[in-house]
């Protein structure tokens, strides 16, 4: 999870990702971010997140998004 909080601090070295649930809700993360995300977490993971999992509750929290990681490598 410690490379996955590194490639947020990217985006916004501000945030507290360790505490933060509202990424998306609070607008920390917008639609470019999130594209961001997607192409730095799929290179770093070596996984694919499909478009039925880019929802709202999977990048709301460093934690939720590690979980969806984690789920995805393990498929």
């Amino acid at each position: 999870m410690d490379k996955l909080i590194d490639i947020l601090k990217e985006l916004h070295p501000e945030v507290d990702y360790a505490t933060c649930t509202t990424l998306v809700d609070d607008k920390i993360l917008d639609s470019f971010d999130i594209v961001s995300l997607i192409t730095e977490v799929s290179d770093e993971f070596d996984v694919k997140i499909p478009a039925s999992e880019i929802v709202p509750e999977n990048f709301n929290s460093a934690e939720a998004l590690w979980a969806l990681i984690e789920k995805l490598m393990d498929e």
